[in-house]
């Protein structure tokens, strides 16, 4: 499996906003949406503040396969969900920690964007 070099993990983890393009099914990737990331440890994190109705979580829940640009970089990336209760609470306050000045912040912790966790990492 393929890590984060700690360059990788320090400028996206600290990125306030990321550019996400999920591949469909036929290897093209769909057009950029913004949305927030967050670190944990030597993992990045990002969720779907529609919940599983959001357009770009469903398509990368298919194909598991995308892009990433934030920070100056461009990643492609895979997709997998996070399910471990006492990850995603670590997940919770590194939302409220890094967005909780926003009113948007806790509503990412609720259940439905929770729900919809997903780990990045780098594509071999």
């Amino acid at each position: 499996m393929t890590t984060w070099s700690n360059d990788d993990l320090e400028r996206l983890g600290d990125a306030n906003e990321i550019q996400i393009a999920p591949e469909n099914g036929n290897g093209e990737t769909h057009r950029p949406i913004t949305i927030w990331i967050v670190r944990h440890d030597d993992d990045l994190f990002v969720r779907s503040a529609r919940g599983p109705e959001g357009r770009w979580y469903r398509t990368a829940g298919t194909t598991h396969r995308g892009r990433i640009h934030a920070a100056g970089l461009t990643r492609d990336v895979t997709f997998a969900d996070e399910t471990d209760p006492a990850v995603n609470d670590q997940i919770d306050a590194a939302y409220l920690a890094k967005y909780g000045s926003t009113p948007w912040a806790e509503p990412m912790t609720r259940p439905g964007p929770r729900d919809t966790t997903l780990r990045l990492t780098p594509a071999e």
